[in-house]
C-alpha cells in the first residue's frame, strides 16, 4: 500500500499536542536513555519502538479498567490501548526530532465481522537516514500478534483481511484522530468502551 503524507511539510509530524506532550520530564528521561543506547536513528527508532511494544502493557491484554491518553501518562502507568500506545511512541520519537504521524485500521472487533468493527491506530516514522517512511505497530505482541520493527516488508500486529471487509487507512497524519482521543477521555472503564465504545470508522 502507497501511504500519503496529510501534510508536505515534515515539521508538522514534530509538533508537541496535548496528548504528544513530549516536554514532559518524563519523556524526555526515558528518550535520553533510550538514544544514549543507540549507535544512530534506525537503532533509537527500533529501540523506541520496542519499548513501547514489550513495556507498555496493553490494556486489554491484562484486563485493565485505566484508561491512558496523554503520552507521559501512558508511560507513568505503563499501560493503554493502542490508541494511547501510539500517542506514547510519537512523542518519544518527536522530542528526539523525528518525524513521527499516525496510522489507522479498520479491523473487526473480534475474528469474524459479526463482532463488528473497531479503528486500530499505529505509527508511521520518516527515517531521514534512507528517505524513507515505515509503519509500526507498538500495540503489544502476544499469541497471534508478532509486530516487528522493519525497514521492508511490514510486520504488523493485524494483516488485513479483505474477505472481512477490513481495510488499511493510506493517510499519515499529524495529530491523532479526534474520534480516538474523544474515546478515551469521555469513558471511565476500559474494559466497556473496549467492547461497546470504540469507534467503528475514521
Amino acid at each position: 500500500m502507497e501511504l500519503t503524507c496529510e501534510s508536505s511539510n515534515l515539521d508538522d509530524y514534530l509538533e508537541e499536542t496535548e496528548e504528544v506532550d513530549y516536554s514532559h520530564f518524563s519523556i524526555k528521561d526515558i528518550t535520553a536513555e533510550l538514544y544514549s543506547q543507540s549507535l544512530n536513528e534506525i537503532e533509537f527508532v527500533k529501540s523506541a519502538f520496542e519499548f513501547v511494544r514489550d513495556n507498555i502493557s496493553h490494556s486489554w491484554d491484562i484486563q485493565s479498567s485505566r484508561i491512558t491518553c496523554r503520552a507521559s501518562e501512558v508511560l507513568f502507568f505503563k499501560e493503554g490501548i493502542c490508541y494511547a500506545k501510539s500517542n506514547l511512541l510519537c512523542a518519544l520519537l518527536r522530542c528526539q526530532g523525528i518525524p513521527t504521524g499516525f496510522c489507522y485500521q479498520r479491523l473487526t472487533l473480534g475474528d469474524t465481522p459479526d463482532t463488528g468493527y473497531v479503528i486500530h491506530a499505529l505509527n508511521a516514522v520518516y527515517l531521514r537516514s534512507i528517505g524513507k517512511w515505515i509503519r509500526l505497530d507498538a500495540r503489544g505482541n502476544k499469541l497471534g500478534v508478532d509486530a516487528q520493527f522493519s525497514l521492508e516488508e511490514e510486520k504488523l500486529a493485524f494483516p488485513i483481511r479483505d474477505v472481512y471487509d477490513e481495510m488499511d487507512y493510506p493517510v499519515i497524519y499529524t495529530t491523532p484522530n479526534i474520534k480516538t482521543t474523544t474515546v478515551l477521555l469521555q469513558n471511565s472503564d476500559c474494559t466497556t468502551m473496549y467492547l461497546y465504545g470504540l469507534p467503528s470508522d475514521l
